[in-house]
């Protein structure tokens, strides 16, 4: 009986650290697929830089800025689709704990890129293509929000920062676990932290728009 119980005991342990090591290499993962530079990939194709142009960051809307419309569309895709993929490989591994586990990791990575010097974008495209997937109605409600923003007000770092702060609150509006919430929360201040810089530029008057009107 002893043999029976220790035996099933060690098996158990087997199978919470294998389960914890997939859980830890599908975040390494996701971190990785967030460092993927569509930016600067698309940026280049069009003879343009945008970590040296416009406002300087790697993201759909500088490159909008500096290499067009379709340009900005295609980054804003591909950045989306980097949080579509950690989303949904996490949730498929794991279920939606590791899903935002990996959403997280994958804004980070776009972020804060090791293979650049942790000099990243903004997050908020590959943070939204994992909302995407995680908390739809959320996500259509931003996206409607965001848009509605840049027309008016010609900002696209202020439409970011409330799109940012209506993850927590929706995922909240929603009556999701508190985890769910929390995680969201992560979010929010991961965005909130990469636009400490636009976010003085605004209060100064001083934001570049989305684009010149004359």
């Amino acid at each position: 009986m002893w043999d029976s119980r220790a035996n099933k005991a060690l098996l158990t342990g087997i199978t919470v650290v294998v389960v914890d090591l997939i859980d830890v290499v599908a975040a390494l993962a996701a971190y990785v697929i967030g460092t993927f530079p569509t930016a600067i990939l698309i940026g280049r194709t069009t003879g343009h830089d945008p970590t040296r142009e416009g406002s300087g960051n790697p993201g759909a809307s500088n490159v909008y800025r500096t290499s067009g419309r379709s340009a900005g569309a295609m980054v804003l895709l591909g950045d989306m689709a980097k949080g579509v993929l950690a989303a949904s490989g996490g949730w498929v591994v794991g279920g939606r704990l590791l899903g935002f586990a990996c959403v997280i990791a994958a804004t980070l990575g776009h972020s804060y890129p090791l293979f650049r010097r942790f000099r990243g974008g903004k997050g908020v495209a590959t943070a939204g293509g994992g909302v995407c997937v995680l908390m739809p109605v959320v996500a259509v409600i931003c996206i409607a929000t965001f848009v509605v923003v840049v027309k008016v007000l010609n900002k696209a770092s202020l439409g970011s920062l409330i799109i940012a702060a209506m993850v927590p609150l929706g995922a909240a509006a929603l009556r999701r676990p508190g985890w769910e919430i929390g995680l969201s929360g992560v979010i929010f201040v991961i965005i909130t932290a990469r636009h400490a810089s636009n976010i003085r530029r605004l209060l100064s008057g001083t934001e570049l728009p989305v684009e010149s009107r004359r």
